[in-house]
């Protein structure tokens, strides 16, 4: 059998820094790859470029022994459907509309009727209301939208489908039915690519596992000849068992977790038309939840610790490109810059000269450009001259970007704290102030920092901007997109600090955080942006 997919030699560079080395592998019609790694691995960069969307620094792609085309829409016309982690929807579009976005052209006149015909059944495939198709894709919750891009690429007949983490957002029982479809196009000749985190859905849907590790390809190996132990040594580089233990026990507990909670979920179905008759069931039900709560008390503490891994290595990331884009591509720049400033003083062509300064100007800003983003991903005042100054440059940034005044209090000195805790004390701030200007509609903030009386840092933030609801639901801030709030929270908690929301005296939002000094994890560079 011919291959339908075939990637030779891939290798790409972003910066000069690579991202992926020397991948090979034949994809078969009906075969179902899985692709995993850890963080940074390479795996999103990979399937966008199988998918045509970005081309790779050198090797061949061949698509039914055609070579790529390198764009999105060539890749379509070809039979490639991609979906990626975060849906690319029209939010102020109608479902429906965004399930058939693209399949209009060259039609004189939409058929309204029968497109809806359509999306009814894939809705009520998924357990879907069929009110869902009328309305706007802004008002989804995370699941709702990932369901409706997995539809519009199921609605397309395709000869390759590439998944990009397009199941994290679903439920147990969703992933099952869409798993369910996966296997019936697979049936029916498709080749199917995904990636995922959960090692028990790769093990149960794929056919093969590509296993990626710092962008070069670890293995490939058939599901059914590998255990999940194995791919996680070939994803952390490592047979170790402090490295390889922690997140084996974390995949299994959380498709326990997942399990556990699917069918809790239909338990509690069943039982609410008879609960206040039923007194055992009711008593059933009470059993289990508290078992439920262990377990995912067990749960947690895995995730609690594989975040701060993840944070702790994003941040690592962050500061390394910070770095690159500093040494290397900003200072190019600069070379260049000076170097057409000599060649200048040989031209006496006025054209010429003009043009070769509109290149200076167009140079120095993107130097500045790239300058503001090194200071994004890791504050250069921050590691030179500490936590006060860098809140300073912040603050002063800010209030110009956005027109609002800040009253900044500092402890006078700040003293200088560990690395952990001032990364985490200013990535907190820098959230915070983000959330302010989304949210608040606010016109005065003010920041303070100080020591505690028990030794501790205390930040707090307080605006005159609307506020909100007290207690607030995260699962509510989630769903209006405060997620530099819950980013907050998720920060504090594996500090082991407490954060209070409040009213604040102008009537607006008051964040108050308190960290204990020193931090409980002492490694560094904790925080993202």
């Amino acid at each position: 059998m011919l291959p339908l997919l075939s990637a030779r030699e891939l290798h790409t560079f972003f910066a000069a820094k690579p991202i992926l080395s020397g991948i090979n592998f034949d994809l078969y019609p009906g075969e179902i790859v899985g692709v995993v790694g850890l963080r940074s691995a390479g795996k999103s960069v990979l399937l966008q470029t199988l998918a045509g969307i970005y081309p790779p620094t050198s090797g061949e792609v061949w698509l039914a022994g055609a070579p790529m085309t390198w764009t999105a829409q060539a890749a379509q016309r070809r039979g490639i459907e991609f979906v990626p982690q975060t849906p690319l929807l029209v939010d102020v579009m109608p479902v429906l509309a965004n399930i058939f976005l693209g399949r209009e052209r060259g039609r004189q006149r939409l058929d309204l009727a029968a497109m809806a015909t359509v999306a009814y059944q894939w809705l009520d495939r998924f357990a879907l209301p069929r009110s869902l198709a009328h309305q706007r894709a802004g008002e989804l919750t995370d699941e709702e939208r990932q369901l409706v891009a997995l539809i519009r690429a199921f609605a397309r007949p395709a000869r390759l489908l590439i998944l990009d983490e397009a199941l994290s957002m679903l439920s147990f029982a969703r992933q099952q039915l869409v798993l369910q479809h996966l296997r019936e196009l697979a049936g029916g000749g498709t080749g199917i690519i995904l990636s995922s985190d959960d090692l028990n859905l790769i093990f149960t849907i794929t056919d093969r596992v590509l296993v990626l590790y710092q962008g070069r390809q670890a293995a490939l190996r058939a599901t059914a000849s590998t255990t999940p132990r194995e791919i996680v040594e070939l994803m952390v580089g490592s047979v170790r068992q402090e490295r390889v233990t922690p997140l084996i026990w974390a995949f299994e507990n959380y498709y326990q977790a997942q399990q556990q909670a699917e069918a809790l979920r239909q338990q509690q179905l069943q039982l609410q038309d008879n609960l206040a008759e039923q007194d055992t069931l009711n008593r059933e039900l009470v059993r289990r939840l508290q078992d439920q709560m262990a377990a995912l008390d067990q749960l947690n503490q895995a995730l609690q610790e594989a975040n701060h891994r993840l944070i702790v290595e994003r941040e690592a990331e962050r500061k390394a490109l910070a770095r690159e884009l500093h040494d290397q591509v900003i200072q190019d720049l600069l070379s260049f810059n000076y170097q057409i400033e000599h060649i200048e003083e040989e031209i006496e062509q006025a054209s010429v000269l003009n043009e070769l300064q509109n290149i200076r100007r167009g140079i120095r800003d993107v130097v500045a450009m790239l300058r503001q983003m090194c200071s994004d991903l890791r504050p250069p005042t921050l590691d030179s001259h500490g936590l006060a100054a860098a809140l300073r440059s912040l603050v002063g940034q800010w209030s110009e970007q956005t027109g609002i005044a800040v009253e900044l209090n500092l402890a006078e000195p700040l003293e200088r704290w560990s690395e952990t805790i001032e990364l985490t004390v200013f990535r907190i701030a820098q959230e915070g102030l983000s959330n302010v200007r989304k949210h608040a509609g606010a016109t005065r903030v003010q920041l303070e920092v100080r020591r505690t009386s028990a030794g501790g840092v205390m930040l707090r933030l307080a605006d005159n901007g609307r506020g909100m609801e007290m207690p607030p639901d995260l699962t509510g801030l989630a769903e209006r997109k405060h997620f530099g709030l819950i980013s907050i929270s998720e920060r504090v908690s594996l500090l082991r600090g407490t954060l209070h929301f409040g009213r604040s005296a102008w009537g607006g939002l008051e964040v108050r955080v308190e960290i204990p000094n020193p931090a409980p994890f002492p490694v560094e560079g904790i925080g993202v942006g």
